[in-house]
């Protein structure tokens, strides 16, 4: 069997280990098996593409030094990163991975050009050859936009650079100006392949990347996680096209399909279409008014009164936010958690679709701390059940449990699905401070007469009322 048989082989076998991988990590329970799948496949591919790469070189020792230097060094910097960024870091960090794809699609695009169009290797002819120009340009288009679109949401996310929307004049007429000067760009490059068009597609897409995502608000970056996602799953996919491999192709396809879908489940968790996300929108300071919510008098509760509140009731729910994330109170939330259940409290937690800053990251949080699945419900599986609930505890979480979104048709958040906790008999939220949420929307839910606002950071206040739930007697 030659080489080409055998990669082709091991890459079909990787592809379906990813396949398996995307399914196991749709489900908590199975999420450490598709984690397995995935390294498993991607340890396949690699062995295929270094076997492969090193048997068709005229120069194999060298080719073998490079690929282990790179596989080696990019392995190493991943294990570092891997060990030392904090689960509040994930979100920026998987940005940054993305841009890393955009990267490359680009030097791909970039590559392949120099060897087919202008040094004439490869053999493409005709058609063949004008369908090799479209796949060159539209991969530099999409690699380059995702690489400076993903930079700046790594900059938002770790407020490096605010995270309010940039508002340039005629910005969505900026960015149909940027696509239409594409379109015009890509049938003269197929029709006249010129250096100049590839020098002018990168520069016009590395700008319409950032002003894209920079031009996004605050309170929409985890549908621009999960699109950012989706561009650098076809990125990775133009690039196979250009070098002929399958392996890529098909994983490209899946990271960019399913990006896609997820961002069409962010948009539909608030009540946004993919066009508006685009066009910016959350994170513009809402308008202050006279008879605006926020203008009445907030009451304040401390950890032992919150322990004396738990103690009473039957059913506690429990919604976080990335506050939880920030302060590391997932530990002692699942501490307080075990305690509730052993008193014979019912305790459940109500998730967000884009609570924090990327899809399922309260979820993984949860996990870590071992917080039993069965008990981590969707918003859609526990909002019905609020009004019946005794306690609520909001930690950390803000623009997600917002009132305004129901209440208040002028709202920049109105329309968009909120677990509706000011249902609850009573409201404990823990926050640092009065201020709003990243999407910059004040919320009226912290003047309610049935909330009372826990101050200071989380960990500390669920380590306090921990302690305190040992000093209150079970009720019979």
């Amino acid at each position: 069997m030659s080489a080409a048989s055998i990669a082709t082989a091991a890459y079909l076998v990787a592809a379906l280990l990813f396949i398996l991988s995307l399914a196991g990590l749709s489900r908590h329970e199975s999420a450490r098996q598709g984690w397995a799948y995935g390294v498993t496949g991607m340890v396949v591919a690699l062995a295929a593409t270094i076997g492969l790469t090193v048997h068709d070189s005229s120069a194999r020792g060298t080719t073998a030094l490079i690929l282990a230097a790179a596989i080696i060094g990019g392995g190493a910097i991943g294990l570092w990163r891997a060990r030392i960024v904090q689960m509040t870091g994930m979100p920026e960090l998987i940005a940054l991975l993305h841009s890393f794809v955009g990267l490359a699609a680009v030097l791909v695009g970039w590559a392949s050009y120099v060897e087919v169009e202008h040094d004439g290797i490869g053999g493409f002819a005709g058609s063949l050859l004008h369908i090799h120009h479209a796949e060159v340009f539209i991969g530099i288009f999409i690699g380059a936009v995702t690489f400076t679109g993903s930079i700046v949401a790594n900059l938002k996310l770790s407020a490096r650079i605010k995270s309010a929307p940039l508002v340039l004049p005629g910005k969505n007429l900026l960015n149909l100006g940027a696509l239409l000067a594409f379109a015009v760009l890509t049938v003269l490059f197929v029709a006249h392949p010129a250096l100049w068009a590839i020098i002018a597609v990168t520069a016009l897409a590395l700008l319409f990347g950032w002003h894209l995502v920079a031009s996004i608000g605050g309170g929409d970056m985890p549908v621009v996680v999960s699109m950012l996602n989706s561009y650098s799953g076809w990125a990775a996919a133009a690039s196979g096209f250009l070098l002929d491999n399958d392996l890529l192709i098909i994983t490209g396809a899946l990271v960019g399909s399913s990006g896609a879908y997820l961002s069409y489940i962010m948009c539909r968790a608030m009540n946004r279409s993919f066009v508006s996300v685009i066009a910016g929108g959350f994170g513009i300071e809402a308008p202050q008014r006279s008879d605006d919510a926020q203008a009445g008098t907030h009451r304040e509760i401390s950890a032992a009164e919150t322990a004396e509140l738990l103690a009473a009731a039957s059913s506690v729910v429990i919604t976080p936010g990335y506050g939880m994330a920030v302060a590391q109170a997932q530990y002692p939330v699942a501490e307080l958690t075990r305690i509730l259940r052993g008193r014979g409290v019912q305790v459940r937690f109500g998730i967000h679709p884009v609570a924090g800053r990327l899809p399922g990251h309260m979820n993984v949080l949860l996990a870590e701390a071992k917080v039993p699945y069965d008990i981590v419900l969707e918003m859609d599986e526990i909002n019905d059940d609020l009004g019946a609930t005794d306690v609520v505890l909001v930690i950390g979480a803000n623009d997600t449990v917002n009132p305004s979104a129901a209440e208040d048709p002028g709202s920049p958040i109105a329309g968009m699905p909120v677990l509706r906790v000011w249902e609850a008999a009573n409201v404990v939220v823990f926050k640092r401070s009065m201020a709003s949420g990243y999407a910059g929307v004040p919320n009226p839910l912290f003047y309610r007469e049935n909330a009372a606002m826990l101050f200071g950071d989380a960990k500390t206040r669920v380590d306090e009322i921990v302690g305190a739930l040992a000093a209150v007697p079970v009720l019979a």
